[in-house]
């Protein structure tokens, strides 16, 4: 007589693996930045800042290091190989999105980092986000960054424009 073991089982040891290695990765560094807490209420988010070369969004000040804080450069490659890469090249060249050459000498920080985290409500409000969807036609998808996220690929936008 040949006994099989049931499927719950299998799923039980599927999910034990899983939660493990959820339990062991490492944790993010703690930021020293003071950034808004981004579970505001949406009305807080769109609201337009006073500054329109700074966005739409939480994003209000960000203080930028020299030189380059290279734990956020490492953090921000990752998030860009894995988010943005498909989308856009790190040349001046348009893939989907624009080429991020240079874009932080022609973007404020805050307009970066709105962009990134605020993106539905920027390119619906923000005159600069709403002329590079013309020019690309294809709506940016937001990817659920976190502003500690977004802070790490601006980390990253900086070296790629030739910082130090």
């Amino acid at each position: 007589m040949n006994i099989k073991k049931p499927k719950t089982m299998k799923y039980l040891y599927i999910t034990a693996i899983v939660l493990t290695a959820f339990a062991c990765a490492p944790d993010k560094p703690k930021s020293t930045e003071e950034f808004p807490d981004q579970s505001s209420t949406k009305s807080a988010v769109e609201d337009v800042i006073a500054d329109p070369t700074k966005g739409i969004g939480a994003i209000k000040s960000v203080v930028l290091k020299t030189p380059l804080e290279l734990d956020r450069v490492g953090r921000g490659l990752s998030i860009y190989d894995m988010k943005c890469g498909a989308c856009h090249k790190l040349t001046d060249q348009r893939l989907v999105g624009p080429g991020w050459k240079d874009v932080t000498k022609r973007r404020q920080p805050e307009w970066i980092m709105n962009m990134i985290t605020n993106v539905d409500v920027m390119l619906e409000k923000d005159p600069e986000a709403q002329k590079l969807l013309e020019l690309c036609l294809m709506r940016m998808p937001n990817q659920n960054m976190s502003i500690g996220d977004a802070r790490d690929v601006l980390e990253f936008m900086r070296q790629n424009d030739g910082e130090k």
